[in-house]
């Protein structure tokens, strides 16, 4: 999706900092979305619930509340995009943001153009799933494994017939991995897959470590012993071998 054919969003920028909002909300309503800014978590927490954005673009170190305890707070009720910015050095704290619920972080000082780039991208695995997934019938996209069945038309997850809370994100590298069942894949290539772009450094590729991590919760019976999503030693991860008459849903690239 291009800007120039971009639906506009409802984005809510949370930042503490006055010129970065000052400049997020310049071009982003330069692009016709519509913008919402709150400098601390509390206000974040209030513009969510009133403005219901699409999109949520969110500062860790903030007063009133931080951004962990507002991804928190919207996690519990949404699965809307959520981008977190920070300043931190630490890995580790980046990575505390990702298994809370984060779908992507960017390390401050960042470039706002690429904040809109991952923006789109975020946004666009979120939809893409509306109005169906793509090809072929309901039943040609619908794979059961035990008591676990994924609906790649309503691109929603069930066990045992209730149904598992996926972020889109989430549900994409779940596709990408049922879409090559039975062979390895690294992590550097499901981060351009999924994700949207190239690894700038090694630690970059924790973001899918998290979020592996984040559906082994969701899926699997015993997430410490995982038997759907497999580690394949010095290669990435792999979904379980499907059984013959089971047809994996196509995935498209990012």
């Amino acid at each position: 999706m291009s800007e120039s054919t971009q639906e506009p969003l409802k984005i809510l920028i949370a930042d503490d900092e006055a010129n970065i909002r000052r400049i997020l909300e310049t071009r982003l309503a330069m692009q016709g979305h519509e913008v919402a800014a709150a400098k601390d978590g509390a206000e974040a927490l209030e513009l969510f619930r009133s403005v219901e954005p699409d999109v949520v673009v969110l500062d860790v170190m903030m007063p009133e509340l931080d951004g962990f305890a507002v991804l928190e707070r919207i996690r519990a009720q949404s699965e809307v995009p959520i981008i977190l910015l920070t300043a931190l050095g630490d890995v580790a704290d980046r990575i505390t943001g990702l298994e809370l619920g984060a779908d992507d972080y960017m390390v401050k000082p960042f470039s706002p153009k690429e904040l809109e780039a991952r923006i789109r991208c975020v946004l666009r695995r979120a939809n893409q799933g509306q109005g169906g997934s793509g090809a072929g019938s309901a039943s040609s996209n619908v794979i059961a494994l035990g008591d676990l069945s994924v609906d790649f038309n309503r691109r929603q997850a069930f066990r045992a017939g209730e149904r598992i809370r996926l972020t889109g994100m989430e549900f994409h590298l779940l596709e990408l991995l049922i879409s090559r069942a039975g062979e390895p894949i690294n992590r550097l290539d499901m981060l351009e897959k999924v994700w949207g772009y190239k690894p700038g450094k090694a630690s970059d590729s924790r973001v899918v470590d998290v979020h592996i991590s984040r559906l082994r919760a969701k899926l699997e019976v015993d997430p410490e012993n995982p038997e759907l999503i497999m580690t394949a030693r010095g290669q990435g991860y792999m979904f379980q071998r499907l059984h013959s008459g089971i047809e994996p849903a196509s995935v498209s690239a990012a």
